[in-house]
């Protein structure tokens, strides 16, 4: 039993996910196909929230950002800040280990064109909160693009007008918890040079001085 709420396997909450969810399962046999879970420590002081898994990566592989480009940038960035050791093998049996990290999506299932709806998103917060909730040593988020913003504005009762997303901000909410934003991890960002690698490392230059300032 874990320590937070989960979809089910074959969660029934967004009619439109499911529809494409069992497409999938037709298309794409060997995928996982279903909500994809958290990846790391309940006990971590950083949580990275992405936008959901991608249709061939996290959604194929069952682990977050998993699969895909993303990742690619993603666990080198973290392997090179200390938030990971191992090898990625873009699979879930590769080995590679969080440290003091975990991350989730704000929305827990594959969405037609990487692009989930505001309802999805509601009515998949609550999973959030409930993770958000269970991480008792949570110092620093990471939101990766403006959906995962507006998601964890969202679970800190925040007005999204008072709460602006832009990269490398950041907010400090009223618990002492500080959200950090980037742009989306994602090939088409980094293609277009709207992220390049030394942006997205900025921004974890940022979160490991907040975390060591704050450190017991």
């Amino acid at each position: 039993m874990t320590d937070f709420l989960q979809p089910a396997a074959d969660c029934p909450l967004c009619p439109r996910l499911v529809e494409f969810r069992q497409n999938n399962q037709v298309k794409f046999p060997h995928f996982h196909n279903g909500p994809v879970s958290p990846f790391g420590p309940l006990n971590a002081r950083l949580l990275i929230v992405g936008l959901a898994p991608g249709l061939k990566g996290a959604n194929a592989t069952g682990r977050p950002f998993t699969g895909d480009y993303a990742g690619d940038l993603l666990y080198s960035t973290l392997k090179k800040f200390g938030f990971a050791r191992g090898t990625y093998a873009k699979r879930p049996d590769d080995g590679l280990e969080l440290i003091d990290c975990r991350i989730t999506n704000a929305v827990k299932c594959v969405p037609p064109e990487n692009k989930p709806t505001g309802d999805e998103a509601n009515t998949c917060r609550p999973f959030l909160i409930s993770e958000f909730a269970a991480m008792k040593n949570l110092s620093a988020i990471l939101c990766l693009g403006q959906v995962a913003h507006q998601a964890m504005a969202r679970t800190f009762g925040q007005k999204l007008s008072a709460l602006k997303f832009s990269h490398q901000a950041r907010h400090k909410m009223d618990n002492g918890i500080t959200l950090f934003d980037s742009y989306h991890c994602s090939r088409y960002n980094t293609q277009t040079n709207r992220l390049t690698t030394e942006m997205f490392e900025n921004v974890f230059t940022d979160i490991r001085a907040h975390l060591d300032r704050h450190s017991a």
